[in-house]
């Protein structure tokens, strides 16, 4: 299993650093090594916090302390809530916009402007069950998701971006960017003809800082350092 590393910990919460291309969960058919399994190894007294699932035969899926995910290809901090308390805790800030998310992203074109929002409800994809949509012909109920973004640098055809969602929807950044036609680089659902010539091999996305309330009232900022292909990325950009 690829390496996680713990960023912070105190005794009711638990901020990793999840590595690209590991998964948070199984989805009870494949029995690939996912975040959940280094969990309950180094936390198995967890193993019962949060709300379990079931797979399609009804048996549980244990989702020890998971109170949001990030997509298999994107590295970056993510909260694991390590009792009971803490896990409904949190889970109220999220439900109230309360937690403070910052992502780093490469996508493809090079953005004019350089800060904004995107403000465009999300609806089933009408094409894949797998994609949701921002666009026209979307299906389903239409939910509001609102995403701020700031350009930091641009060349070679590329925007490297700084992106805050105030909500939190099932592919928000990836399916915004794609409304707007400014794709995530390397993204094979949402963008899959469009070749990088930046070196990604997995989605360019980065959860780079999260803030939010600890149970003593006191809020906690935590960061995940730059991926080291986030960086060559970087790199190739400030040489053009």
């Amino acid at each position: 299993m690829k390496e996680v590393e713990i960023l912070y910990e105190d005794g009711d919460v638990l901020a990793v650093n999840k590595p690209a291309g590991l998964v948070v969960h199984g989805d009870g058919k494949t029995s690939e090594p996912t975040l959940v399994d280094w969990i309950l190894k180094k936390y198995p007294e967890i193993k019962e916090v949060g709300e379990p699932g079931r797979n399609p035969e009804g048996e549980i899926i244990y989702r020890p302390g998971i109170v949001h995910r990030l997509d298999r290809g994107t590295s970056g901090v993510m909260l694991v809530a390590k009792n009971q308390n803490s896990y409904e805790f949190l889970k109220k800030q999220f439900q109230n916009h309360q937690i403070k998310k910052t992502y780093y992203a490469f996508v493809v074109g090079e953005i004019k402007v350089t800060e904004g929002t995107i403000d465009r409800p999300i609806g089933r994809s009408s094409k894949d069950f797998r994609m949701w949509s921002a666009q026209r012909g979307a299906r389903g109920e239409m939910r509001e998701a609102v995403t701020d973004y700031k350009v930091l640098a641009t060349g070679l055809g590329y925007s490297f971006i700084e992106v805050c969602p105030k909500t939190g929807r099932t592919h928000q950044i990836r399916v915004h960017f794609k409304a707007i036609s400014y794709p995530l680089v390397h993204d094979s659902l949402y963008a899959p003809k469009h070749e990088n010539t930046l070196g990604f091999e997995r989605l360019a996305l980065h959860s780079y800082k999260i803030e939010y309330i600890g149970m003593d009232g006191v809020t906690k900022v935590v960061i995940a350092p730059q991926p080291d292909d986030f960086s060559r990325a970087i790199g190739l950009l400030q040489k053009h």
